[in-house]
């Protein structure tokens, strides 16, 4: 089986849209990083592989989840098209890319895309996806060159508010 942990950013600063790629995550957000990740560490969940948006928001969410996990904050992957947008068979091809010793991938993003990704790899998803959403999909194969589109199952969906 190969996981893939979709994460929308934290809470970030409700303002410098005019610099929207440099907006920075509030204490709540920070807050809910750090209750999300606790939570899934307390449910067995590590992260083989960490890649995130390289917008500060995403990648300090990223960082937060990162260091509860044991995983070096330097080891994270940069993939600039989860800022800049992506079509989910770009996705797709870029989990294709991963090696196999990896079992699961936490990938840190941004809405629309986190929603339209996570809506578009399993077979059906009705919720939404508001910051700190924390998203499992799981895939019944052995090689991510299998993993495709509409193929995954929905194993959980963790936001802030479910766990207060």
């Amino acid at each position: 089986m190969k996981r893939v942990v979709i994460v929308r950013h934290a809470k970030a600063v409700p303002y410098g849209y005019d610099d929207d790629f440099n907006r920075k995550l509030r204490d709540r957000g920070k807050n809910d990083a750090n209750q999300i990740s606790l939570k899934l560490i307390g449910d067995g969940i590590k992260a083989d592989l960490i890649i995130s948006s390289p917008a500060k928001r995403a990648l300090k969410t990223a960082e937060i989840y990162a260091e509860n996990f044991r995983y070096s904050i330097h080891s994270i992957q940069i993939e600039e098209d989860l800022y800049e947008g992506m079509t989910t068979q770009e996705f797709v091809d870029l989990l294709r890319e991963i090696s196999e010793e990896v079992q699961t991938v936490f990938v840190f993003g941004h809405n629309p895309l986190v929603y339209h990704l996570t809506n578009n790899l399993v077979k059906l998803f009705n919720s939404d996806m508001p910051t700190c959403s924390t998203v499992a999909v799981d895939f019944d194969v052995e090689s991510w060159k299998e993993v495709s589109a509409r193929g995954g199952d929905l194993a959980f969906h963790l936001t802030p508010r479910m766990l207060k």
